[in-house]
């Protein structure tokens, strides 16, 4: 049995595959995903698993350089997005690396997110709990 945190086969193997600056959207429940795109539905029932308890299991296994989140999350939901931008300085501290945040529309976003490598749904219903992480390398 796999030792570390994060038990979701499909999931860990999305991540291993991820190369320097590729791409790995977290979204929330309503967030559309392209046919095109890998889905991996994580989402059990309203909050479960919650935008930020995904955000942590996959940034434990991912190195991150980049996050983008869309602009509108300042203003429609402050909670989440503090706590993302908290959470974010946290893992600059643990890699080692400054971890740049982008702002865009949420037009932008869902343009951006097509090219993910995978789009991971979470059970979170609060508007605009997305994030698209871009991978760095780990040297």
């Amino acid at each position: 049995m796999k030792k570390g945190r994060l038990l979701n086969s499909t999931l860990s193997w999305a991540i291993s595959r991820l190369g320097h600056t590729d791409t790995l959207t977290i979204g929330d429940a309503g967030l559309p995903i392209p046919a095109a795109v890998e889905r991996i539905d994580l989402a059990l029932t309203h909050g479960v698993p919650s935008f930020l308890q995904v955000f942590d299991a996959v940034t434990d296994e991912m190195q991150v350089e980049k996050a983008i989140v869309a602009a509108e999350i300042g203003d429609k939901n402050p909670d989440i997005h503090q706590q993302l931008l908290t959470r974010l300085k946290d893992l600059q501290q643990r890699q080692g690396n400054v971890i740049a945040v982008e702002y865009v529309s949420h037009e932008a976003f869902k343009t951006l997110s097509h090219d993910s490598r995978a789009i991971v749904r979470s059970g979170e219903c609060s508007p605009y709990a997305n994030v698209i992480l871009c991978s760095g390398v780990v040297f």
